[in-house]
């Protein structure tokens, strides 16, 4: 059965906007893109919050 969150883009688009520390993979993803390393990007995460464009700022990108 699909939610409401999968029916719409705004959902998705939210989503994308954020980095989630606990989930390997999105980690692995900006580790990956900014060429830090997982902790750094988990460091970033915790210190400026879960926005994608502060998390890649304070890295660096």
């Amino acid at each position: 059965m699909a939610t409401a969150k999968n029916k719409t883009a705004r959902g998705r688009k939210q989503d994308r906007a954020r980095v989630a520390r606990g989930q390997k993979y999105e980690v692995g993803y900006e580790s990956k893109k900014t060429g830090r390393s997982a902790s750094a990007v988990k460091k970033a995460v915790k210190k400026v919050g879960n926005s994608r464009k502060r998390v890649e700022k304070r890295l660096g990108r």
